[in-house]
């Protein structure tokens, strides 16, 4: 049976990456697909956990082959998820997690018939700023770019099949926890995961034994 793709996104500073992290650590079945970008790394990040880092000429190279399930241009950087990340897995039957900006979900639900999709919210602009000013790694200039974009990447909001306002951490990661459990218990992918026991429950001539 094909697995389940997953796509969650938000603007910057919602707290997206905490939340996946977080649901991730609960749920073993779900992998996350790491990223492609041409930005420069933050500190603390590693290349080929929190994203594979490469040069923009090398990332435009990569679209020109073809090596990409979705790719955007975003904040002047690009990012993207190559098909080998996703495709061997999902037909091994195993769910994907793509951590994505808008862009790169259109792209995917119009290619991934099934593609469960869900955006995070903060609970307030002050908030969304107090948050990314924690981070304490972008200049003024960069931060002020950030926070305008994200209330273009707000506007997307309803374009998504879940919607979690993160106002509560534990909160926020339980109902990301029940989004996943409730698209595995979907009838169509209940109906293959289950078809013996249903075929033998709806069986006219099988009968219960003591």
């Amino acid at each position: 049976m094909r697995g389940t793709l997953y796509i969650v996104a938000a603007p910057s500073g919602a707290g997206k990456s905490s939340i996946v992290n977080a649901t991730l650590a609960r749920d073993p079945h779900i992998s996350l697909s790491i990223s492609f970008t041409s930005r420069a790394m933050r500190p603390g990040e590693e290349n080929g956990k929190h994203y594979h880092f490469v040069s923009a000429a090398e990332f435009e190279r990569m679209i020109a082959a073809g090596d990409f399930f979705e790719h955007a241009l975003v904040h002047g950087d690009w990012k993207g998820t190559a098909r080998q990340s996703v495709e061997p897995q999902l037909a091994s039957g195993k769910d994907v997690l793509l951590e994505i900006d808008w862009q790169g979900a259109r792209q995917v639900r119009d290619k991934v018939a099934g593609a469960v999709s869900v955006f995070i919210l903060p609970p307030s602009r002050q908030a969304l700023d107090e948050r990314m000013r924690k981070r304490g790694q972008d200049s003024e200039a960069v931060m002020a770019q950030r926070l305008a974009a994200a209330r273009e990447e707000m506007l997307h909001y309803d374009e998504f099949d879940y919607v979690i306002v993160n106002e509560d951490f534990d909160t926020a990661v339980g109902e990301m926890c029940a989004i996943f459990a409730a698209s595995r218990l979907r009838r169509e992918p209940q109906q293959q995961r289950h078809a013996q026991l249903i075929a033998s429950l709806l069986d006219p001539e099988s009968q219960a034994s003591d």
